[in-house]
């Protein structure tokens, strides 16, 4: 069927045909989609290893368990589209556009998303392991149970982000944006998080032991039960946050500033608060046995 045929009407094309006008050549693809812009093309569990796709308009695309390993998606457009259970290992999605694209279960593993927009995306339990969002925008971003393991994140923006329980242990996380982001239960075990914004951000038991937060911005943070023990919090700001009940045990807070913080309950044994700042903290029932004050 030639294409000035197929565009005298909407049709209902099956996933072969879908796949073969994408085969035929970027530009075709791309003047098929212009013409067809409310139809969302069907290339579920399609086979597109290490092929080149970028650039090109795939708003709204399923993708449900495509084979994208080492595929080029760079500067790709793919607000909306559907990658649940996508094998998307080592791929290339450098600046690609992701807003609101649905990753739920995704391998990527060692991707590449730096620069790539996906705010407001969904990745509940995606593996995201040693992948780089380096500068990614993933706020408002569901991550609920996704494994971050030892990903690249400088940089990146997951202001209002949900990351409930997320593998964030050994990661890069310096100078990120993770401002009223949901960080509760999240393991951040030796996580670098040297100059990152976590105001207002909640950590509720989150797991912080060993973790690098010199410079962090921590100021009014919900830190309840939340473990820093032997964390570097050096001149680190966590006033006003709430550290009852937390662990502290053997954490470097030397010169963080601790004004109008809630330490109820805390356990400080061992720790090092010389020229920190506890204008008003609270302190009441806290453990500082062996701990270093200020003078």
């Amino acid at each position: 069927m030639e294409l000035e045929a197929q565009q005298t009407r909407e049709p209902k094309m099956a996933n072969g045909e879908h796949l073969a006008v994408l085969h035929w050549n970027h530009y075709r693809w791309q003047e098929w989609r212009s013409h067809h812009p409310q139809l969302e093309p069907d290339l579920s569990e399609a086979d597109f290893r290490s092929k080149d796709l970028s650039n090109l308009n795939l708003n709204g695309v399923n993708l449900h368990r495509a084979y994208l390993s080492e595929a080029n998606l760079t500067a790709a457009s793919l607000t909306g589209a559907s990658l649940t259970k996508a094998n998307c290992y080592e791929a290339n999605l450098t600046n690609a556009n992701l807003n609101e694209a649905n990753l739920t279960d995704a391998n990527l593993i060692g991707a590449t998303l730096r620069g790539a927009d996906l705010q407001g995306a969904i990745l509940r339990t995606a593996d995201l392991r040693e992948a780089i969002l380096i500068n990614t925008n993933l706020s408002y971003a569901d991550l609920i149970g996704s494994d971050l393991r030892r990903a690249n994140l400088r940089g990146a923006d997951l202001s209002d982000a949900n990351l409930m329980r997320a593998d964030l242990s050994r990661a890069n996380l310096k100078g990120v944006m993770a401002y009223q982001t949901n960080l509760s239960r999240v393991n951040l075990l030796e996580a670098d998080l040297i100059a990152a914004n976590l105001s207002k951000a909640s950590l509720f038991k989150a797991i912080l032991t060993a973790a690098y937060l010199t410079h962090s911005n921590l100021i009014a943070a919900t830190l309840i039960e939340a473990n820093f023990d032997r964390a570097n919090l050096n001149w680190a700001n966590l006033s006003r946050a709430n550290l009852s009940n937390a662990s502290l045990r053997g954490a470097n807070l030397r010169g963080a500033n601790l004004s109008r913080t809630n330490l109820k309950n805390a356990d400080l044994t061992g720790a090092d608060l010389r020229r920190s700042k506890l204008f008003k903290a609270d302190l009441t029932g806290a453990c500082l046995e062996a701990a270093l004050l200020p003078e």
